[in-house]
């Protein structure tokens, strides 16, 4: 089975800069989306952004032009380069595997993911 394993959080200021990455080990059988969520404290998980294959890439309106996923399958790895980081984008950021979306993009719900890494708490301030 497929495992993920984030690193890279921390704590920076506004304006700052910060990436993340999810080491992927396993077999990828089934799965061609990989995606980046995030939960807030008291908020619910959401996709920030996801990356297929075909490396075919889709994001959250909040964080469009200010964040980057990549994915390099040879070195098992996903990235997430987040520049300009605001207050708002503290929370505990998560790395998920999932199967295609018919539509050639990759799924942005929550329940359509099934492998989660364990995540990695990012905390912008002020």
């Amino acid at each position: 089975q497929v495992q993920l394993m984030e690193s890279g959080g921390g704590s920076v200021q506004t304006g700052g800069s910060l990436t993340l990455s999810c080491a992927i080990s396993g077999k990828e059988y089934g799965v061609t989306c990989l995606a980046w969520f995030r939960q807030a404290s008291g908020k619910e998980r959401e996709a920030v952004a996801t990356i297929n294959r075909g490396r075919s890439v889709s994001y959250a309106d909040s964080v469009k032009g200010r964040f980057t996923i990549s994915r390099d399958n040879a070195e098992n790895s996903l990235t997430l380069q987040m520049s300009s980081l605001k207050p708002d984008d503290t929370a505990m950021y998560y790395c998920a595997a999932g199967p295609p979306a018919i539509n050639g993009y990759c799924y942005e719900h929550r329940d359509k993911y099934n492998i989660w890494g364990q995540g990695t708490q990012v905390t912008v301030s002020t």
